[in-house]
């Protein structure tokens, strides 16, 4: 993994979950690990939603962190700063999602969506599984 693909995942889970503890911070690395692990088709081609951490991390609406009009964006593209301490947690949280040979605390979920939202997305709706709530984060992951 190169540098870039480690901080562009760390900064991800920074700006979706910095407000969690170290398990929703390591459930939302968990999460982009197993699309980035993922074969949509079983196929061997690209996926819909990106391939690798840079791919899957900035694929267009999938973390809205990376959208640009989210207030989170400027601290993505280093137009602002990240706390040190808060970016070294989310760096933190990336070692172990990246390297982690434990069970996946999220059930093998490839989605998820903050309770803070004033209703649940309409994509809960297609077939998924719920898998797990960890801290403000609901996981979900397809269902085939």
């Amino acid at each position: 993994m190169q540098e870039v693909d480690f901080d562009v995942l760390a900064r991800t889970i920074w700006a979706e979950a910095r407000g969690e503890g170290v398990a929703g911070q390591v459930a939302v690395g968990l999460c982009i690990r197993n699309r980035v692990e993922a074969d949509l088709g079983h196929d061997g081609k690209p996926d819909w939603w990106g391939e690798g951490y840079v791919g899957v991390c900035k694929a267009p609406w999938q973390f809205s962190c990376w959208n640009k009009n989210d207030p989170n964006y400027a601290c993505l593209i280093g137009a602002k700063p990240i706390p040190a301490a808060e970016y070294a947690r989310a760096r933190e949280a990336a070692a172990v999602a990246i390297t982690s040979k434990e069970p996946d605390l999220t059930g093998g979920a490839t989605h998820y969506y903050s309770t803070t939202m004033a209703s649940p997305p309409k994509w809960t709706g297609h077939p998924a599984k719920r898998t797990v709530k960890i801290g403000r984060h609901v996981f979900f992951k397809d269902v085939p």
